[in-house]
């Protein structure tokens, strides 16, 4: 097997995104850091206040699909 097929994503709930993937991708509006949440299934951006979801293993980095932090996120 390929490295490339280990290191694909596992399917599930709370299945882990790629870490070289969170190495090159950043905020489409801030173009600041994403940080992980493995709980939410998200790509939260401190800067922007935005949650991005992750789908299938996809994140989906579309500011039309985030979620607002809420007052107490960061």
């Amino acid at each position: 097997m390929s490295e490339m097929q280990n290191a694909a994503p596992k399917a599930g709930p709370h299945a882990d995104i790629d870490p070289r993937l969170l190495e090159i991708l950043v905020c489409p509006l801030s173009r600041g850091p994403l940080v992980y949440d493995r709980e939410r299934q998200e790509l939260v951006s401190a800067s922007a206040r935005l949650a991005y979801p992750i789908r299938d293993g996809i994140p989906i980095l579309l500011a039309d699909e985030a979620r607002e932090l809420a007052e107490t996120e960061a």
